[in-house]
């Protein structure tokens, strides 16, 4: 960027804001990281599934670029009733939800999240989830979850990242999501006292980070998502144990 960016944060309130969210998806996990899902439109470049269409959609605009391209961040966001309407959660597909779901407290879906390349690990980020802590608070979600990724389908050379979750970030039983078989990832592959957890965190992608330090948690099993070429975790996030320091950084200063 040549640049400084003049970070614009919205919903998506029309079809022409959600084919930007569909767009960027694309560049992203299509064209960057060699994804072959179903929900394509090559022509158009645009990655789309069913649950779009119920979902709300978190658009982070950067107002100085072209107007055509402003849409450098997305994250889609959904409750348990928009779930409904849509026939379930997307991530209901590698993940046994039942028992978060059955909680009996309300919870939200996170998925879809990416940023343009020229925008990771700095400011986009950290507005994304400004908005995303805005929603949380107007919906009064108590959980979050969602699946996040290593890039690639081999578990061996993310084996020490998924012990260290195994071991030390599982979800409590009650609510803890279980990986389907038809994709079960083992993630105690390596006896505890093998993981040189230093390594581990070296290891993990910054979103799956982030998770964590927000006192996030894993499902049981991790799953090989072959069509987006990556290994999901799915990460649970209990809204009310989120560690002060990080609740304050990404309040709004005016609530």
């Amino acid at each position: 960027m040549t640049t400084s960016p003049q970070f614009d944060l919205q919903f998506a309130c029309s079809a022409d804001d959600i084919k930007a969210a569909q767009r960027l998806r694309y560049q992203v996990f299509v064209a960057e990281l060699g994804g072959s899902v179903d929900g394509l439109d090559h022509g158009a470049g645009l990655e789309h599934d069913q649950y779009d269409a119920h979902a709300d959609h978190l658009l982070l605009r950067d107002l100085s670029r072209p107007k055509t391209d402003q849409v450098v961040g997305v994250y889609r966001m959904m409750t348990h009733e928009q779930a409904q309407k849509a026939g379930g959660f997307s991530s209901s597909a590698e993940y046994d939800l039942t028992p978060l779901c059955s909680a009996g407290a309300p919870v939200m879906e996170l998925g879809r999240s990416c940023l343009h390349k020229d925008y990771r690990g700095g400011a986009g980020m950290y507005a994304l989830w400004q908005g995303l802590a805005d929603h949380v608070r107007a919906t009064g979600t108590k959980f979050l979850f969602g699946v996040a990724s290593f890039h690639g389908t081999d578990p061996q050379p993310v084996a020490q990242a998924l012990g260290h979750l195994h071991y030390r970030y599982r979800a409590l039983a009650d609510i803890r999501p279980i990986a389907r078989s038809t994709g079960f990832v083992a993630m105690d592959a390596l006896p505890e006292d093998a993981i040189d957890h230093k390594a581990a965190i070296v290891q993990m992608p910054a979103l799956i980070k982030a998770y964590l330090r927000l006192g996030g948690r894993v499902g049981e099993g991790a799953f090989r998502d072959t069509a987006f070429n990556t290994i999901d975790v799915c990460m649970v996030v209990d809204v009310d144990n989120i560690p002060a320091a990080q609740r304050a950084r990404y309040s709004d200063s005016s609530q």
